[in-house]
C-alpha cells in the first residue's frame, strides 16, 4: 500500500474509526504507537520508519505525537467525540470554508454544520478553501465573518496545523463568493 493510501488508512483509524485495527482512543484522541503500528501491520507493509515517515511529511500535518512520541493523535476532523484540550481563541476577522456545489442549498438554508464532525472546519485564505471545495466537485467558497461570530459569543478553536474550528456557522455570517 502506498504512503498516501496508509495514511488515508491512518486518518480512518484515528479519526473515526479506531475499531478497524481493534485499538482505541482515549479522551484526547491519542493512540498507542505501539498498538496502532501492530493493528495496521496486521495487512499491510507497517513498521515505525513508515508511521515517522507518514506523520513527517503528511503535507496538512494532520498528525501529532505526544511529547515521548508514544502517542499519536489525528489533529482535528473526529467524528466521535475527542477532546483536544483546545483552548476557545480569538479568530481572524475572517475566514473562508471550501464545499462542493451539491451541498449549497443546504448550506444557503441553515449555515455551517459539522455533519458527522465534531467542528465546522475553516481555512485562514481563499486559496486553501478552494483546494479543500475541490476534492467535492466544482468548488464553491464562503467568506465567514468570524470577527462578527465571535463578539457575538461563538467559540472558535485553531488546531496544532493551523485548521480553525467551530461548532456551526449561521447562515448570517455567510457570504457566498460567487465567481471563483
Amino acid at each position: 500500500m502506498s504512503y498516501t493510501k496508509l495514511s488515508k488508512y491512518m486518518s480512518l483509524i484515528l479519526r473515526h474509526k479506531p475499531q478497524v485495527i481493534g485499538i482505541t482512543l482515549d479522551e484526547h484522541g491519542w493512540a498507542d504507537v505501539n498498538e496502532l503500528i501492530a493493528g495496521i501491520a496486521k495487512h499491510n507493509m507497517f513498521n515505525r520508519e513508515i508511521l515517522e515517515e507518514i506523520v513527517r511529511t503528511d503535507a496538512k500535518g494532520r498528525y501529532s505525537f505526544n511529547s515521548d512520541r508514544t502517542k499519536i493523535r489525528a489533529n482535528q476532523g473526529h467524528s466521535i467525540p475527542v477532546d483536544l484540550e483546545l483552548s476557545p481563541l480569538e479568530p481572524p476577522e475572517i475566514l473562508w470554508h471550501g464545499t462542493g456545489e451539491k451541498y449549497v442549498s443546504s448550506i444557503d438554508q441553515t449555515g455551517l454544520k459539522p455533519g458527522r464532525r465534531i467542528y465546522v472546519h475553516l481555512s485562514l485564505d481563499e486559496a486553501t478553501a478552494k483546494v479543500v471545495g475541490s476534492r467535492h466537485g466544482r468548488p464553491v467558497i464562503y467568506r465567514v465573518r468570524s470577527g462578527e461570530m465571535y463578539r457575538d459569543g461563538l467559540e472558535f478553536f485553531c488546531s496544532v496545523n493551523g485548521v480553525w474550528m467551530t461548532k456551526q456557522v449561521p447562515v448570517r455570517y455567510l457570504n457566498k463568493i460567487e465567481n471563483i
